[in-house]
């Protein structure tokens, strides 16, 4: 569904942004007028113009907020803390050591930090105690009774953040009475830029403790809590839950069985073939040049290097072969949603292929589709459509295990 740019990833990346205006995290004007400036395919004017427009907006919440105009300064600082997010995206030649990364990353995390303390609900930063350090999380309350409710506990995916957490799911859970705990894993947010820790295949050594800080709160219902996959999330949460099984339900959104299809699927049979051999002296070369014809190839590979914490862009083709439900598939048993959208553009037929595996568990296949306007990957620019599927069935599956 092509949105603003010809340039497939920046169109997507546009209707990212603008998707979030569910749930204040856009404003269709200032998106307009943003993508109206940047140059089709121009990295660096993407990065100027998306850059401008969070400055701009955050000095409107910062004004508010002096002025004590708490929601005028709550919405204006959401908007740009997702707009700081969107600048970042494509800097990614050396993302590792570029100020700028850090810069805008800690941005959208402060803008973020100061909107949801105006938020009428209830929110605490929290700290997950993992191995020797700790994941960064946010607990989303629907109120402030202490009452135990259905929790959501939310993984996000390939590039996402902590901050995105609130229009991924948490807006949508807190207006039907759910909390959320969301959180950044190694690989993921300030976890990857802040501690350099990067993504793991056998995601339950990062679920477990996130369920045993959960479980040990008192807001939070120890028999419905649900596990929540958003992108790769959608794999890290169902590998998760082969292995752990105090969680009441699965939402993956979308369904994901064998990550390295989305890198396998788009290479040339030969090229293939040399990755497999390990022959990287041939084959990196070859990568190379593709990310000089695609922007979508470049950033993916940019990314997952960083991400995935590999020495060449063979080498991460490589490794996304463990993010794979091949052998462990049948020992998950809880109830499970797989949303799958109609022109994924990274992981078509994946959703379908976790359906067929999980022959131990109430599946329900979800298609949303490109008439009505769900069909992106994630559902990007549907999101009221993609959560209206997601907290319908989780309402009623809930009830049958209560």
């Amino acid at each position: 569904m092509k949105f603003l740019f010809d340039d497939e990833s920046f169109s997507f990346e546009t209707l990212r942004a603008a998707g979030f205006a569910n749930y204040g995290g856009a404003d269709l004007g200032e998106i307009l007028v943003t993508a109206r400036a940047i140059t089709e395919g121009d990295e660096s004017s993407w990065h100027r113009e998306w850059k401008a427009t969070a400055e701009r907006v955050q000095t409107i919440g910062e004004a508010a907020r002096a002025a004590g105009h708490r929601v005028s300064a709550r919405e204006a600082l959401l908007r740009a803390s997702n707009y700081y997010r969107t600048a970042e995206f494509f800097l990614r030649e050396n993302p590792a050591d570029d100020p700028e990364v850090a810069r805008l990353s800690a941005l959208s995390h402060d803008t973020f930090a100061a909107a949801a303390e105006l938020l009428d609900a209830p929110v605490e930063a929290v700290r997950i105690p993992y191995q020797d350090t700790y994941l960064p999380g946010y607990l989303f309350l629907a109120d402030g009774s202490g009452t135990p409710r259905p929790t959501v506990v939310y993984t996000s995916g390939y590039d996402s953040t902590l901050e995105e957490a609130y229009f991924a799911v948490a807006a949508a859970a807190l207006r039907r009475g759910y909390n959320v705990l969301a959180y950044d894993g190694p690989g993921q947010g300030s976890v990857l830029r802040g501690q350099k820790l990067v993504f793991r295949p056998d995601w339950e050594a990062v679920v477990t403790p996130v369920l045993d800080f959960a479980v040990g709160r008192p807001e939070v219902d120890t028999s419905r809590i649900v596990l929540f996959g958003y992108s790769l999330g959608g794999y890290l949460v169902a590998r998760a839950a082969a292995f752990e099984h105090r969680v009441a339900a699965l939402i993956l959104d979308d369904g994901i069985h064998d990550f390295h299809q989305a890198f396998a699927g788009v290479l040339p049979p030969a090229l293939a073939g040399w990755i497999d051999e390990e022959r990287d002296d041939v084959a990196d070369p070859v990568l190379h040049l593709l990310t000089r014809t695609s922007t979508q190839i470049r950033w993916a590979l940019r990314n997952g290097a960083w991400a995935m914490g590999t020495t060449s862009y063979a080498d991460l083709v490589r490794k996304t072969r463990a993010y794979t439900l091949n052998g462990i598939a049948d020992e998950i048993t809880a109830p499970t949603l797989i949303m799958d959208a109609e022109n994924d553009q990274f992981l078509k037929g994946q959703p379908d292929e976790v359906q067929k595996a999980l022959s131990n568990a109430a599946t329900t296949l979800v298609t949303l589709t490109e008439a009505e306007g769900a069909g992106e990957h994630c559902h990007m620019g549907a999101m009221g459509r993609a959560h209206q599927t997601m907290f319908d069935w989780l309402d009623t599956t809930l009830a049958r295990t209560a």
